[in-house]
């Protein structure tokens, strides 16, 4: 039964990383800085999402990376909120 969450975790992480690459791609054809903080915060929740899959599937329950997925996902969402600064100011 554990089959099911390691696929959705997975597919998750899977998506974060085809953003990523995609925010990448359009970022290096346009140059818009827009694209690259959100290509740089994509980083961050694909890093939030296989970490997700280590803690919950691949880990003892001992162990929990439980602060740091919340670090990776503040760190990500402060640098997407940093570039929406940037770019209006």
């Amino acid at each position: 039964m554990r089959v099911f969450p390691a696929a959705v975790y997975l597919l998750c992480a899977a998506t974060s990383l085809c953003c990523l690459a995609l925010l990448t791609r359009s970022y290096l054809h346009t140059r818009s800085r827009l694209l690259l903080w959100s290509a740089l915060s994509f980083v961050g929740f694909t890093a939030n999402n296989l970490l997700v899959f280590i803690d919950l599937i691949l880990l003892p329950a001992e162990i929990d990376l439980l602060p740091l997925r919340n670090l990776t996902s503040l760190a990500a969402i402060g640098v997407l909120l940093y570039g929406f600064i940037w770019e209006t100011s």
